[in-house]
């Protein structure tokens, strides 16, 4: 029988060369240190690793990959992590950006060792979800019962480990923020081998896992929110990297982002996300965790834009804070809740900052947060959390331990003044006090600060309850309960804070789609957040891994699924309702040619009155379209149509001339179509007017705005 090696063997070789690199100076010397450290283990013929097990299930591959057949004379990067760790996530970037550069034919080849923490884990179909909403695309296997982690002596998540052509033990990384040293590895490594002629061109089978868009529309939604007045939700669609903004009817009134993900602010149709998160709204303010673009991020519905409040757009590792928002880097903010310290109301932002497991604050007026000093408006800083992955309570803020901070819910009424905390990797309930910032235990976990593996599945009260990384946290103020979106349990609970008793209140805890016909009967998978509405009759639940938005009537105790009108949602062209042609009669208004620069943003403000005597008809909704007949190429990837809901306000209406253009004098057409009755009843009638734009683009570059006005009055 062939003996095998351990990390074990190689971390006494690897060190000499990590302590080496620590001295050298220049990339050169750092390169040809990895190149003489590659000659030496090649005389070594003990540094073999065994192979996968037979009968795993792979994903992203047509079938079964071995060290011996596909993956022999690749140089394969081994990422050991499990679905639910952040730390985890953060590595997933710099995996693709090495894939972007080193192919497969190249020789380098990229497998995720799935190696789960929670039994819910390990079930096929709930890693093939993490897949699709991380958008791995390199094999992964799914080795449920960690056997190539205990083979190769895996101590925590993640580690990377590099092998050599012959499966043999090259590297090994532990933990995230390697990006310059992996590179570094495989670079050398293929170059090594290549020279040494070891390397082999040869294709291994990819198949990628893809699902089409659900039904719904949505794609793993991971929060809902509802504005105070309970008339607007706002949903955020997480793997569609946007945010929808819906009347309590389930009407799409604004698509906020989700031309694929990206970091961009401007216009509703021009933001751009990525997997953003929490979402919390007051008036026409929605304030959104982008969590990975590590930034919190304010839509103004009233202003029809998208600007950035905190972050730089990479991931920190700040454990303080104290800049200004757009100068303090933060690390996956997970979820954000409005509140108040010391000053005017709703002055602070609360922010569940997984990355770094903490809780921060960022303050929208000046405020002042307990046991700490006065912030300026503007001030992003921490509040609870030493910034140690624990489980750890403490009278004073900065001394407690979270471990992954993931929902928050606020209790601003006496007697309970705190925030509730999802905090996840614990699978607890926390609460932070907002007078004096003590942290203090609610449900699940255990009381040992340092074990994060206290999970389950138990009613009951206290540390006698047990949750499985819970995501989302909902308080019901008239009732003084808290709702708990139990995510790798499949179930909501609810929770008394002041007997600390925690029950289930739906859900079988079987991963599924089922519904009804009570409570008890019905299923969720993997729900991410939560939220109270209609003064604590009914509960918002984002059933993440079902692609949906779910109504739990808490006095009927019956689930719904929340409608959506699927045309509205996809905000592209393909989407665009159907047209009634124009009107003979449309009168059409030709304006004076614009002249606008590649780049530049034009905005026209629209002003319609209607006859006297007339209003608008709300059961036969008006809009408005854009287009460019013959130029179709100027309004790619842009929002071409729109609701007209309220004449009392300029409809506003943008597009963004693209970088490069067939030809510099497109015109575009604003065209309004406004169903209207009589005011005292009786007969219904279309009002229809078309605006005509011509552009006369110049190629240099700008990025402001200009500003088109245009009236009509019928």
């Amino acid at each position: 029988m062939a003996a095998y090696s351990s990390l074990a063997a190689l971390f006494p070789i690897q060190s000499q060369l990590d302590y080496a690199l620590e001295d050298a100076t220049t990339v050169e010397e750092k390169e040809n240190l990895v190149h003489q450290y590659l000659k030496k283990l090649d005389d070594r013929e003990s540094l073999k690793i065994p192979d996968f097990e037979e009968g795993l299930e792979w994903l992203n591959t047509e079938g079964a990959l071995s060290l011996g057949r596909e993956l022999s004379g690749k140089v394969v990067v081994l990422d050991f992590f499990t679905y639910c760790c952040i730390n985890c996530m953060h590595l997933l970037p710099d995996l693709h950006n090495l894939e972007q550069k080193y192919t497969i034919t190249d020789g380098l080849v990229v497998v995720g060792v799935h190696s789960a923490k929670f039994p819910n884990e390990k079930v096929l179909q709930n890693v093939r979800s993490a897949v699709l909403r991380y958008n791995i695309t390199h094999p992964v296997v799914n080795d449920a019962d960690a056997r190539m982690w205990q083979e190769l002596e895996i101590a925590c998540w993640p580690t990377l480990v590099l092998l050599g052509p012959r499966g043999n033990l090259l590297f090994s990384l532990v933990g995230e923020g390697h990006r310059d040293r992996l590179f570094m590895f495989a670079s050398v490594a293929l170059r090594h081998y290549g020279e040494k002629g070891l390397l082999k061109d040869h294709s291994i089978g990819i198949k990628l896992y893809k699902d089409a868009l659900p039904t719904s529309g949505l794609r793993f939604p991971g929060k809902v929110t509802v504005d105070p007045r309970g008339t607007r939700l706002a949903i955020a669609d997480t793997g569609n990297h946007r945010v929808l903004i819906v009347s309590n009817t389930g009407q799409i009134l604004h698509t906020v982002g989700g031309r694929g993900c990206g970091r961009r602010d401007g216009g509703l149709a021009e933001a751009m996300f990525n997997s953003p998160q929490g979402v919390c709204m007051k008036g026409d303010l929605v304030y959104v965790a982008d969590t990975e673009n590590h930034l919190i991020r304010k839509i103004d519905l009233s202003e029809g834009q998208v600007t950035t409040v905190a972050g730089i757009g990479v991931q920190g590792t700040d454990k303080e804070g104290g800049a200004t928002g757009l100068q303090q880097p933060i690390s996956s903010p997970w979820d954000v809740a409005l509140g108040t310290t010391d000053g005017d109301e709703d002055n602070v932002l609360w922010i569940a900052m997984a990355g770094t497991h903490q809780i921060w604050a960022l303050f929208l007026e000046d405020g002042k947060l307990p046991k700490g000093s006065d912030s300026r408006k503007g001030t992003c800083v921490r509040f609870a959390g030493s910034g140690n992955e624990e489980n750890r309570n403490n009278a004073y803020p900065h001394k407690a331990g979270f471990a992954q901070p993931s929902g928050l819910a606020l209790a601003p009424g006496e007697p309970w003044s705190c925030l509730f905390i999802a905090d996840s990797e614990s699978s607890t309930v926390r609460c932070l006090a907002l007078k004096d910032g003590s942290v203090k235990h609610v449900v699940g976990g255990e009381r040992d600060p340092l074990n994060l593996f206290a999970f389950g599945d138990v009613d009951g009260k206290g540390v006698d309850a047990k949750l499985q990384h819970p995501l989302g946290v909902a308080w019901d103020c008239n009732g003084s309960l808290l709702y708990v979106a139990d995510s790798y349990n499949h179930k909501i609970k609810v929770v008394d804070p002041k007997s600390k008793r925690c029950s289930v209140l739906a859900g079988t805890g079987e991963a599924s789609n089922r519904i009804g016909p009570g409570f008890m009967e019905s299923c969720f998978n993997e729900p991410g957040g939560l939220c109270v509405a209609d003064g604590g009759r009914s509960l918002f639940v984002a059933d993440t891994n079902n692609h949906l938005i779910k109504v739990l009537d808490l006095q009927a105790r019956t689930i719904t699924v929340f409608p959506l009108h699927a045309e509205e949602v996809v905000d592209a062209p393909r989407s665009v309702r159907k047209l009634p042609k124009l009107p003979k009669s449309a009168p059409t208004v030709n304006m004076p040619v614009l002249h606008v620069c590649t780049g530049q943003r034009v905005c026209m403000e629209l002003s319609l009155a209607l006859p006297d005597g007339t209003k608008l008809n709300q059961e036969a909704p008006s809009f408005w379209t854009l287009s460019s007949e013959g130029s179709e190429w100027l309004l790619e990837h842009q929002k071409i149509t729109g609701d007209i809901t309220d004449l009392r306000q300029h409809l506003s209406v943008s597009t963004s001339i693209p970088a490069t253009v067939p030809f510099p004098n497109p015109s575009l057409t604003l065209s309004a179509w406004l169903y209207c009755c009589l005011s005292d009843g009786g007969a219904c009638m279309i009002k229809v007017v078309s605006f005509c734009q011509p552009l006369q683009i110049d190629s240099a570059s700008n990025s402001s705005t200009v500003t088109v006005k245009l009236a009509h009055a019928f």
